[in-house]
């Protein structure tokens, strides 16, 4: 499973690197210890923090977040697979997208909880890119 830094947290989040180490100071996300001393943040952990904290999240200026050109670079939150189809869920910032694909389309991508993923939106199709 992959994990993340404090900073490759917060870019994902969209705050700071010292909003996401208050944050995991004060436990409200779990981090570990790799052997560089560094604390990361398992993906799963992560993607189940994203969906608690991406509701109304804002920038440091107060601004919600925009995207460039309509990409939302984020953390897989769910994967719903059937038997042709498939549901990805990313928390991308304060934005929770939702792409119906096909199960091939996810499988081939490998896309599980807790990755880095990009949505992009265009028109009313969301396409997604494995980061």
């Amino acid at each position: 499973m992959q994990s993340y830094t404090i900073g490759q947290a917060a870019r994902l989040l969209g705050v700071s690197p010292d909003t996401a180490r208050r944050w995991a100071d004060a436990g409200r996300v779990v981090t570990h210890r790799d052997e560089a001393g560094r604390r990361l943040i398992s993906g799963r952990d992560l993607a189940a923090f994203a969906v608690e904290v991406g509701q109304g999240a804002h920038g440091e200026d107060g601004e919600p977040y925009t995207s460039a050109r309509n990409a939302f670079p984020g953390i897989v939150t769910a994967v719903r697979l059937g038997e042709v189809s498939a549901q990805v869920d990313i928390q991308a910032g304060p934005h929770r997208l939702v792409s119906l694909l096909t199960r091939e389309a996810v499988e081939e991508l490998g896309l599980e909880v807790g990755m880095r993923a990009t949505a992009r939106v265009k028109s009313t199709s969301v396409h997604i890119d494995r980061a």
